[in-house]
């Protein structure tokens, strides 16, 4: 037996993961608190010691962990034009597994530079213009965060054109210069950005989040939580030398706070009939609805979806529904353990959570008359034909009725021009593994991929 220990330091619970890699088994996982405010060594060991309650003594090989605690990897990042430069400095924080605290576009004011010293952001992604395009408003940027007293990180990835001249304003800070996010107009490029954020979260920030406490009983930390669920993410759509993957995939985690929601596909047009408008979506794409939790933010789902839906879905009259809700919104702890109508109000927020996640992350499409006649146009991920849904998060995963709350990622004729699935097998993560596997593809993908192929349990709708 070879036995690999895989760790996540949330923001709540670290959790740990026994693989044996000779058998390309999973021998089992378990939780504790995250005790990052004093050691947190004391969570990981208590977690460690509920898992080998249930696997016996192991003697690990290796040991790799990934990490969102203490709020996880904190980006602010600033563009030119909110739908283009601005737009590809979120995607690619996002796919690098940040939490965007602000996007902000054009020009930074006297009152945003406040805002971002007050907010003191984990790494600063400065961007505007395409390679030889505008350069002002890039140099301004760089000006103004020179004033701040903070010593956040700061990453280029702009005009290449005024690159050194940034870089020369904001001397004696931490700054790094990497490529254009979109050298051409409409050219994503976000690779080179996402690898710089990822090296500096590993050399850096997990030292201010106290994580390195533990490096002496891990092999290393190797990225942020949601960078492992989207490694995992894409090694089972795409496979791995001979070992086939499932295609392409929607996945979604549904938490307290937020709902991240995963998509590997092209999502381009394939119709002459229809054109496409805006910047090209990455095959590889992450969003995180900040507004929609199952607790913390379960106002957001309540804006969204409003209580009259909350109560249709649930069985519970609008006027209980609300109580539940403005119960739960003070008391977000609670779970329903066994209270029916807590369980029903979950499902009814869970589904309505995933709904709203996967209908702001999927594309539109839309009619516009030519003279040619009748044209489409489509904005955003056309995911129509994605065969595949992966759920994960505590509150689908705990429940018997995942699939019937996942099935609402699905095309909805209420939304005709949302382009959800409109089939989809959907696959369960009842263990909690994604992170973990994400993890474990970094050496072992192959491994990671059959374990998963193993583990996620198909639940057909």
């Amino acid at each position: 037996m070879k036995p690999v220990l895989l760790i996540d330091f949330g923001s709540t619970y670290t959790k740990v993961t026994a693989v044996d890699l000779d058998s390309e088994q999973l021998l089992g996982t378990a939780s504790a608190y995250t005790t990052v405010q004093t050691d947190i060594n004391i969570g990981l060991d208590n977690a460690i010691k509920l898992l080998e309650e249930k696997t016996g003594r192991l003697d690990f090989t290796e040991r790799f962990a990934c990490s969102s605690a203490a709020g996880g990897l904190r980006m602010i990042t600033s563009g030119l034009v909110p739908e283009l430069t601005a737009e590809a400095a979120k995607v690619a924080s996002l796919g690098a597994g940040a939490k965007i605290v602000k996007v902000f576009s054009f020009q930074l004011t006297e009152d945003d530079i406040e805002y971002i010293r007050k907010e003191n952001p984990d790494i600063f992604l400065l961007v505007g213009g395409t390679d030889g395009g505008n350069s002002e408003c890039i140099i301004h940027n760089a000006k103004m965060l020179a004033a701040i007293p903070s010593d956040f990180p700061i990453v280029i990835a702009g005009n290449r054109s005024a690159a050194k001249e940034c870089q020369r304003i904001l001397e004696g800070r931490q700054v790094y210069v990497c490529e254009n996010v979109m050298p051409k107009f409409g050219v994503l490029n976000a690779e080179p950005a996402q690898k710089q954020i990822r090296e500096i979260f590993l050399h850096r920030i997990i030292q201010a989040k106290g994580i390195t406490k533990a490096a002496s009983l891990i092999s290393g930390i190797l990225m942020p939580t949601p960078s492992a669920v989207m490694k995992a993410m894409k090694l089972l759509a795409e496979g791995f030398e001979g070992e086939k993957g499932i295609g392409d995939l929607i996945g979604v985690d549904v938490g307290g706070a937020t709902t991240d929601v995963y998509s590997i596909a092209d999502g381009m047009p394939d119709s002459a009939s229809t054109v496409y408008r805006g910047l090209p979506e990455p095959y590889a794409k992450r969003t995180v609805e900040g507004d929609i939790g199952m607790r913390y933010s379960i106002a957001g789902i309540v804006e969204a979806a409003g209580v009259k839906r909350i109560s249709q879905l649930s069985g519970l009259s609008a006027e209980r529904a609300g109580e539940l809700i403005d119960y739960l919104a003070v008391n977000t702890e609670v779970l329903p353990n066994g209270d029916l109508e807590l369980e029903m109000l979950d499902y009814a927020l869970a589904s309505l959570a995933i709904e709203t996640a996967v209908t702001r992350h999927a594309g539109t499409i839309e009619e516009a008359y030519t003279m040619m006649g009748v044209t489409y146009v489509q904005t955003g991920k056309d995911l129509t034909g994605v065969k595949q849904i992966i759920a994960t998060g505590g509150s689908l995963i705990h429940t018997k009725r995942t699939a019937s709350i996942a099935a609402h990622a699905m095309y909805d004729e209420r939304n005709p021009m949302s382009l959800r699935p409109k089939a989809a097998e959907i696959w369960i993560d009842r263990s909690y593994i994604l992170a973990a596997m994400g993890l474990l593809s970094e050496h072992h993908p192959q491994i990671a991929l059959r374990i998963m192929k193993k583990e996620l349990k198909k639940d057909g709708y």
